[in-house]
């Protein structure tokens, strides 16, 4: 099993570089275009607008930053809280209009930026705190799969019974 290492961009030319290109293509697809007011938003939530493959090329682009952050290391428990927010991302963003607008606000790729970037300045509170985050995320999963196969029995259950 690999083990995550720490990263720095300061290790080697390369690595900054990879780190460099990831900020930009974050900036690209969450922060590139000014609106009025302050707002900014960017190509993810533009893409988003073509039904049906806009939110998977969203993805796909998202699904590249992730790739990066395992190829330099990230651990398990980050990439998990990465793949989450891509994921609420897709999902919600599939929504017509709602999902564009919760796309335009969520800024998914920013935000596993973020998460890359805490895991370099503190790995070990960075780890904990993902670790926390996907189990609490997972038991969440769980209590909804619960209630949504309860609901449906317990209503044939009571229809049963009526009869």
């Amino acid at each position: 099993m690999k083990t995550a290492t720490l990263i720095s961009a300061a290790d080697t030319p390369r690595t900054a570089e990879r780190i460099r290109r990831l900020r930009s293509l974050a900036w690209l697809l969450d922060n590139s275009i000014p609106l009025p007011g302050g707002y900014r938003i960017g190509l993810d939530p533009i893409i988003g607008l073509v039904p049906g493959l806009g939110d998977a090329i969203g993805a796909l682009f998202s699904a590249f930053i992730i790739n990066e952050a395992r190829s330099l290391g990230a651990p398990r428990s980050i990439l998990l809280r990465m793949i989450g927010n891509v994921a609420l991302e897709t999902v919600i963003g599939a929504i017509p209009l709602a999902g564009d607008i919760f796309d335009a606000a969520f800024k998914s790729n920013t935000r596993n930026l973020a998460l890359l970037a805490r895991y370099q300045l503190d790995p070990i509170g960075s780890r904990r705190s993902s670790r926390f985050f996907v189990l609490g995320f997972s038991l969440l999963l769980a209590l909804v799969v619960a209630f949504v196969i309860a609901v449906p029995v317990l209503v044939i259950v009571a229809l049963f019974k009526l009869f």
